[in-house]
């Protein structure tokens, strides 16, 4: 199992747990937004409760507050990049 997040698979998590569909080069526009894609706090919070499921750690707090999805990567990232290191 990876211990990065890509886009591709943010994506697909958008679409699984906040049921959005956007294309993973749409989320790596430099600039985009969540907002512009319809995806909202409690859609991210979905994301991020499937992600700590999935990966048995606690995701980095702000993470369901991004603004963009370059944000949430580097909030969940480190998460993850925290959790391999220890």
């Amino acid at each position: 199992m990876s211990n990065t997040l890509s886009y591709p698979e943010l994506a697909a998590l958008l679409q699984a747990r906040a049921g959005v569909t956007v294309e993973p080069s749409a989320l790596e526009r430099p600039g985009a937004q969540f907002d512009e894609f319809g995806v909202d706090s409690l859609g991210l919070l979905g994301v991020v409760g499937e992600l700590e499921n999935r990966h048995s750690l606690k995701v980095t707090s702000g993470a369901e507050s991004a603004k963009s999805p370059a944000e949430f990567l580097q909030l969940v990232n480190s998460s993850l990049s925290a959790k391999a290191g220890a």
